[in-house]
């Protein structure tokens, strides 16, 4: 044990000595281990934005859709609705949202112009995560509201004179019924150049009338649990035709991509094999200059063979230089790594927001001192074998 730890102190001991020719040997690995650490970190961020855009776009995983119609064209709204509470109901579904497409009549200072507006309920933004730019989404005490609420768009916001929502800035809704109702939120447009539209709770909706120039088949979404999202969809299928008659068709389908799972598990592999070669290229460096070194040190390994040094103790402490080395450089990859990755412009990177940034992963980290110090060991190796095959006498010729 104590030979062990002689051979731990004495290659700790050469790399503080050559501590000039170790910094400049280690670059490429300290470079390689931030770049493989900022990489998996950067590939994290950029699965959770994909993630988070495939979300608002299409629903979190699972989203069911629900579409009802017969051979004549819509059904009416009310059995439609009164069947798609009652399948909430009975399957005990948290999160739900009916949802209608319109175009609705809203009345600006300049004119009157069709907007495309989507009726929904209060659970459809936790769904789809709608974060509001300015102000919030409908809350359960808008449903009580004497008057309707909207979560509009940005283009519809600045139509309106970008008016501060603390001053409650408020909308005509044409129609047979003019209603006027009050802005509370404004979401981000979904591209540069998006038209007008809004958001309006169904029960606002139905109390006040307010149809549009067209409108949709009512539909209803529901988010469930991924593993039960086939069982659910034959189920609902089943229970509406039930409720509706035979004559009715029913789609249900999966709203949001049923295969992201997959798609993220190849984007990790191709982010960790792009960390490899980068590691990769770092221990070739390496291994070039140790081999260059021993030649340099073949007196010095020669005199410690003269003075008993086993050819075990030789390739071990040779080795181990390495290993202490690459470590040290892993650590200071790692430090750079976060330096980097808390300074950058994240979003601009991806080219999309995140609202759940994920922390630093510690994953990442890990694996990257492990990566270095297993480098380490095998670019040692070969310099470690030539150093064992140095013999006293090579020591006077030197």
């Amino acid at each position: 044990m104590t030979g062990l730890f002689a051979a731990f102190a004495e290659a700790w001991e050469e790399v503080r000595i050559h501590k000039v020719r170790v910094i400049v040997s280690l670059i490429g690995v300290l470079i390689a281990v931030a770049a493989m650490t900022v990489i998996t970190a950067l590939g994290d961020m950029a699965r959770q934005a994909n993630a988070e855009h495939s979300e608002r776009t299409m629903g979190r995983p699972a989203t069911l859709q629900v579409n009802v119609w017969n051979e004549t064209g819509m059904l009416a709204a009310e059995p439609v609705a009164a069947a798609y509470r009652d399948l909430v109901e009975r399957h005990s579904v948290t999160y739900s949202s009916h949802v209608l497409y319109s175009e609705t009549v809203m009345r600006f200072a300049d004119g009157s112009e069709p907007v495309a507006t989507t009726a929904v309920d209060q659970s459809y933004g936790e769904m789809h995560r709608i974060e509001p730019v300015h102000g919030r989404w409908f809350g359960p005490a808008d449903e009580r509201r004497l008057a309707p609420v909207l979560v509009v768009n940005e283009t519809f916001h600045q139509r309106l004179g970008a008016p501060d929502l603390r001053t409650h800035p408020t909308v005509l809704i044409g129609g047979e019924r003019p209603v006027r109702a009050t802005v509370i939120g404004v979401t981000a447009d979904a591209y540069e150049g998006e038209m007008p539209s809004a958001h309006m709770l169904t029960t606002h909706r139905d109390q006040w009338g307010t149809e549009g120039l067209y409108e949709s088949t009512p539909m209803l979404e529901l988010w469930v649990p991924p593993g039960s999202a086939d069982q659910l969809t034959e189920v609902v299928r089943a229970d509406l035709r039930s409720m509706l008659g035979d004559h009715v068709q029913v789609e249900v389908y999966r709203a949001d991509p049923a295969d992201f799972d997959l798609i993220d598990s190849q984007l990790q592999w191709v982010i960790r094999g792009v960390s490899v070669i980068a590691l990769g290229m770092g221990a070739l460096g390496l291994v070039n200059i140790a081999l260059v070194t021993v030649r340099y040190r073949v007196r010095e390994i020669g005199v410690r063979r003269s003075f008993g040094a086993t050819s075990g103790r030789v390739f071990f402490s040779v080795m181990m230089e390495s290993v202490f080395a690459t470590a040290v450089a892993g650590l200071l990859g790692v430090a750079v790594a976060v330096a980097i990755v808390a300074n950058v412009p994240i979003e601009e990177l991806i080219g999309g927001s995140i609202t759940d940034v994920p922390a630093f992963p510690v994953r990442a980290a890990v694996e990257g001192l492990v990566a270095a110090t297993v480098v380490g060991a095998l670019a040692g190796v070969l310099p470690a074998t030539v150093a064992v095959r140095v013999k006293v006498i090579d020591a006077i010729r030197y």
